[in-house]
């Protein structure tokens, strides 16, 4: 993996945190979420069969994406959006070193309208949780171990996608990491979850998690709290059946 040193920021009590920082001192990162979202896509490859499409929103340098498309070699594949810029080169990089032909990825934010969007570009040579830098300032956003000015000339526009702009025939998987904004990129997912019914892993500390939660049960689905998510599993989702085991 190729991965930032400076990807990490110190806490008051001495420790330090970032993707980065762990896969550097533990060799891994997000373990349990990563095993969790590999069981969802054998499930529906088990009930749908071969073909499964994954969408990893906010993939970062790709740890997911990169498990993701090496357990699925010869029956799905992966699409991974990142944001950042210099982020977004790691996260190609990491596609290419390790030979997964079946990912793609796109430098876009995800939103509830295609356009663009204004991004801050944090300085990738001094230290920072650079995985949590959130696109739209708000009152609680987080410091991420330096300084983010959102004015026009600190930032460089972007282009802003909805996941229905994709036009896929067909989702399996979305996982929405993506700092505050996934309730926007919901929104913008509005045929996919009518039409492909997929699973949905949404982060939910920096959004309203009962507005994530409501909108989700508007198009039938089941939605479950597992640490800092929201797993959701539409009702006619056979895969629904495993988890209620």
């Amino acid at each position: 993996m190729i991965v930032n040193r400076f990807d990490y920021q110190t806490v008051p009590d001495g420790g330090s945190f970032g993707v980065g920082f762990d896969l550097l001192e533990t060799s891994s990162f997000s373990c349990n979420e990563v095993n969790l979202a590999l069981s969802m896509l054998e499930l529906r490859r088990r009930y749908f069969g071969d073909g499964v499409v994954a969408i990893d929103c906010g993939a970062n340098i790709g740890v997911h994406t990169i498990e993701w498309a090496r357990a699925m070699t010869g029956w799905g594949e992966v699409i991974a959006i990142e944001a950042q810029e210099r982020v977004f080169y790691a996260l190609a990089g990491n596609i290419a070193l390790n030979n997964c032909f079946n990912a793609r990825a796109m430098l876009a934010a995800v939103g509830d309208k295609s356009g663009s969007i204004r991004v801050p570009v944090l300085d990738h040579t001094r230290p920072a949780s650079f995985g949590s830098l959130e696109l739209d300032r708000k009152d609680t956003t987080e410091f991420v171990g330096q300084p983010v000015d959102y004015s026009e000339h600190a930032t460089q526009e972007l282009s802003c996608l909805t996941l229905d702009s994709l036009r896929l025939k067909r989702v399996d998987l979305i996982k929405i990491d993506i700092e505050g904004m996934e309730k926007e990129a919901l929104t913008g997912a509005d045929s996919i979850l009518r039409q492909c019914k997929p699973i949905v892993v949404a982060e939910f500390i920096k959004s309203d998690k009962g507005a994530l939660k409501s909108l989700l049960e508007c198009f039938d689905y089941k939605v479950f709290e597992l640490r800092m998510d929201l797993v959701a599993i539409h009702r006619e989702d056979r895969a629904l059946n495993h988890v209620h085991q």
